[in-house]
């Protein structure tokens, strides 16, 4: 690969997340966005006609899987690798996408200087895997994975607000992009993620978007 210039395909369906991902892919002066995609056969199209160092998908796209055009990789350009971005998803999708060839796998939600720190992991042949989804790994190689769980008897459901904004966290929007998608202040975004943290019995925006897919309130 060359370790001047990256060639990198993105492939992410939401666009204020896909134009997110080119802004940061773009400042960076060791990489070249050949193309950003907001669908599989948009994706195979480019796969198949263009050089490409490095494909970076989220898995759940309107025509495909990003589990697709990771194989669709490996087939076409083997030396080239694939990182997904994604939130995190059930733990089949996970070790598919691995199994499928995939070099590296990390949230969705990760800061702009450690999706370019995944980046350069690759290119320096190391395999950059968010903590969470390598406690998915360990448990299901590990042999302990658990069926999904019904709700607790304490169990507080999620208002209207607080599912829209769970879905916004899911797909990675920041509070900023979510105050103005749902027209509400910003101040009171960080109000209602408390409240999700709280009534899921989680810490953080993985955790949650975890355990939600978990109880099925959300499907990823």
């Amino acid at each position: 690969m060359d370790a001047a210039v990256c060639k990198i395909l993105l492939v992410e369906d939401d666009a204020p997340v896909r134009e997110r991902l080119a802004r940061i892919i773009a400042s960076w002066p060791r990489g070249e966005l050949i193309a950003a995609c907001g669908t599989l056969g948009e994706a195979t199209n480019v796969i198949n006609t263009a050089r490409i160092d490095l494909l970076i998908t989220d898995l759940n796209l309107p025509d495909g899987h990003g589990i697709q055009a990771i194989r669709m990789l490996r087939q076409v350009l083997p030396a080239a690798d694939a990182l997904v971005i994604s939130v995190l998803a059930d733990d089949r999708s996970v070790l598919e996408a691995i199994e499928a060839g995939a070099t590296g796998y990390i949230l969705k939600d990760s800061d702009p200087i450690d999706i370019i720190d995944a980046i350069t992991d690759i290119l320096e042949g190391r395999s950059p895997i968010s903590s969470a989804i390598a406690r998915t790994i360990v448990r299901k190689l590990g042999g302990r994975e658990t069926k999904p769980d019904a709700a607790p008897p304490d169990f507080q459901p999620l208002t209207s607000r607080e599912m829209d904004i769970l879905w916004g966290i899911a797909k990675g929007f920041t509070y900023g992009e979510l105050a103005e998608r749902l027209q509400i202040s910003k101040q009171t975004v960080p109000v209602h993620v408390k409240s999700i943290y709280r009534k899921l019995h989680t810490n953080n925006r993985s955790e949650a978007v975890y355990e939600a897919s978990r109880r099925g309130l959300i499907r990823l």
